[in-house]
């Protein structure tokens, strides 16, 4: 057996925290981005919380010169006057209406359309996927025109319906969905099918549940598009039962003097479900996109 010498004497102190070991070069260089992200963070943060302000403000304060960042009072006449001079509300649930049929059919098809590109095969699958990106080039005003012709055919002109059919599908999240479903290693779909899972129930049951933080992203991207849509609903409907909030602001302030105060409450209102349902699904997003970065 061998025997292990003890040297004499008192053990030696542990190293002070002078003494310490330097941090990781990582945590170091983590430490110094958020020096910079940080302040660059408040630099594009800086414009809402003006829009805020603004909105806060007496109109007596907003035309004064010089311009005051914190105004000396606060009043909430902008959003009485937004509640009570437009139908905010109406515009409102036509676009909460539009928003959730858009992300609600976009995760049914554009999921459905990038599974059977990535997984399925079939005669034409990758002409007909490239056919499908091509479409990406064609400017959105070339396609405004013949879009107005078809929809007046179908009789849909005027109504939410055409702020929606837009909307049911788009080339970037057939191409996100697939993607991402390219990402997955197909071991798991081979050990579903073996232990006798059809191709719908693997789909619903392994693979939509895998795709949850792609789905998240695709739903963030739909949302902030279709809630933000102006062009095209200003072109098709001209019935201001169907203003969608965007649609409807813009035409109550084309129609009146600029009230800054109304118009800074009002763009409040438009933009802050979006920004809470960004900050509840970020996680999601951050995960997606290193997911689709792994494989393209």
């Amino acid at each position: 057996m061998t025997m292990i010498r003890v040297p004499a004497g008192p053990l030696p102190a542990p190293p002070s925290a002078t003494e310490a070991e330097p941090l990781p070069r990582r945590k170091r260089r983590t430490g110094w981005s958020h020096l910079v992200l940080v302040p660059v963070a408040l630099l594009f943060a800086t414009p809402f919380v003006q829009m805020f302000l603004t909105s806060l403000t007496p109109e007596s304060e907003i035309n004064r010169f010089p311009p005051r960042f914190f105004p000396s009072e606060l009043t909430l006449d902008g959003y009485a006057k937004l509640f009570r001079d437009t139908d905010v509300l109406l515009w409102t649930g036509n676009t909460v209406l539009v928003s959730l049929v858009a992300v609600v059919s976009h995760l049914a098809l554009c999921s459905l359309a990038g599974y059977g590109f990535a997984r399925l095969k079939f005669p034409g699958r990758n002409v007909g996927f490239l056919m499908i990106i091509a479409t990406i080039m064609i400017p959105t005003q070339l396609l405004m025109v013949p879009t107005y012709v078809m929809f007046a055919r179908v009789g849909i002109i005027d109504t939410l319906a055409a702020a929606m059919v837009p909307w049911l599908a788009s080339v970037f999240g057939i191409f996100l969905m697939r993607q991402f479903f390219l990402s997955l290693p197909a071991e798991l779909e081979e050990a579903a099918v073996l232990d006798g899972c059809s191709r719908w129930g693997t789909f619903w049951r392994i693979i939509l549940p895998l795709a949850r933080p792609a789905l998240a992203t695709l739903a963030i991207f739909t949302l902030l598009s279709s809630w933000n849509d102006l062009v095209w609903p200003l072109i098709a409907i001209n019935d201001p039962s169907a203003f969608t909030l965007q649609l409807g602001i813009t035409n109550f302030q084309g129609a009146r003097r600029t009230d800054w105060s109304l118009l800074m409450a009002s763009n409040v209102v438009a933009t802050l479900p979006l920004i809470l349902f960004f900050v509840f699904a970020q996680k999601q997003f951050i995960a997606t996109m290193t997911f689709t970065g792994v494989k393209g």
